[in-house]
């Protein structure tokens, strides 16, 4: 059975606030994604709270397309998670810790719709690398401060 949790960690030479606020900012994503997918925001919700929806220009296998999400788990400077209408969830955890912020992002499938068809294409070992390379370029956009 495939997991249905991803998660990484790592610390994070900045104030939980300051990565907060990119991460709780959807223009910002492309700064720091890993994956490759995510092209631009099409649609800016505003100040970021619990049920706000914004709008990601993807690309995927050379395929471009939009994808809407909506943030499912809100604690300012501490937790922001968003799904779209697959139902997985990214989530990112920020825990203040000696010499930055422990950032954990995971990549929650617990509740997905049409979970086999999803994990072929998010595999796990893909999902960890993207998660991995996501969680280093949060380091390198810090330590650069």
């Amino acid at each position: 059975m495939r997991p249905r949790l991803i998660s990484d960690s790592r610390v994070v030479p900045a104030p939980a606030g300051e990565i907060f606020a990119l991460l709780a900012d959807p223009a910002r994503h492309p700064e720091i994604d890993g994956s490759g997918t995510v092209r631009q925001l099409l649609s800016d919700p505003g100040p970021m709270q619990l049920g706000s929806e914004f709008t990601m220009a993807m690309k995927l296998f050379g395929r471009s397309y939009k994808m809407t999400n909506t943030v499912v788990e809100f604690e300012e400077n501490r937790l922001i998670a968003w799904r779209h209408w697959g139902r997985h969830r990214w989530r990112y955890q920020l825990e203040p810790v000696e010499g930055g912020t422990l950032v954990t992002e995971t990549a929650d499938y617990s509740r997905t719709r049409f979970r086999q068809l999803v994990m072929i294409v998010h595999t796990p070992k893909r999902l960890k690398a993207s998660i991995a390379s996501t969680l280093d370029n949060l380091v390198a956009r810090f330590s650069s401060d």
